[in-house]
């Protein structure tokens, strides 16, 4: 594993799993806080101006298609977020609430979600320790 892949497994593995585990904490107040995102253009617009420069630099850094699954997830990670962050800059604001709270149904799916990101964050920050390591570098 090279040592990029591993530094970026880490560093979104932990960020999946304290994120997480907060929205599960906090479930109610997640779910208000994307509600009001949701109708908030400008707020809107910033997260996905964040995550458009998110997707870019692990993509610019880490355009990894090979080497085994952790390099590849991490890569589409980055890939998913550009896409993300272009359709946050892109979408009218009155468009936003129906993509997030209708098509995605992310008060109903939040459990989904929530479970999706921690398990990802845990086969990233496990698979990455140096512990876990199955061959050397």
């Amino acid at each position: 594993m090279s040592p990029r892949t591993a530094f970026l497994a880490r560093l979104i593995g932990l960020y999946c799993i304290i994120v997480s585990l907060a929205m599960f904490v906090h479930r109610q107040a997640t779910v208000e806080m994307v509600t009001a995102m949701s109708h908030d253009g400008p707020v809107l617009y910033l997260s996905g101006v964040i995550a458009v420069v998110s997707g870019l630099a692990i993509i610019l850094g880490h355009n990894v298609w090979s080497g085994g699954a952790r390099a590849i997830v991490v890569t589409l990670i980055g890939w998913i977020a550009l896409a993300k962050g272009i359709l946050l800059v892109f979408l009218p604001p009155e468009t936003a609430p129906t993509v997030y709270l209708g098509t995605l149904r992310y008060g109903q799916l939040f459990y989904l979600y929530a479970g999706i990101a921690l398990l990802l964050g845990l086969y990233l920050t496990y698979d990455a320790h140096p512990s876990a390591r199955k061959r050397t570098d």
